[in-house]
């Protein structure tokens, strides 16, 4: 897991990246889902020790989260801008709606993997 983790934090530190300097570096915004995904992969790092994993790989998904939650807001946004409609910051919209898919991917991931942990502490060995 943590190197799911690892990973979703650099497509957001990416996504951010490109969203600010594609833009021309007009808003400060635009770098919010850098923030985020320099934090996650940053818990990926982390979550590579094992003492401290089950908590970092928690935190790193309660981020995701609420990355999801804020960022959930650009779907309809790029989805009515996909469907012919003119909106205002489209780009912002659709950095919005993939932030949104990342995190969700991620949280689909993160979910699936404390499935499997806790399946796999309850099987006799």
């Amino acid at each position: 897991m943590p190197n799911i983790t690892i990973i979703a934090g650099c497509l957001l530190i990416i996504l951010g990246l490109a969203g600010y300097f594609g833009t021309g570096g007009e808003s400060i915004t635009a770098l919010i889902p850098t923030f985020f995904g320099v934090v996650i992969a940053a818990l990926g790092f982390l979550g590579k020790k094992e003492n401290i994993h089950k908590h970092v790989m928690h935190v790193a998904l309660l981020i995701a989260l609420l990355g999801l939650i804020g960022s959930f807001a650009g779907i309809p946004k790029a989805v009515s801008m996909l469907g012919g409609e003119e909106i205002a910051r489209p780009a912002a919209a659709m950095a919005q709606a993939v932030m949104s898919l990342i995190c969700a991917v991620y949280l689909i991931f993160g979910i699936q993997s404390f499935i499997k942990t806790r399946r796999d502490r309850k099987m006799p060995k």
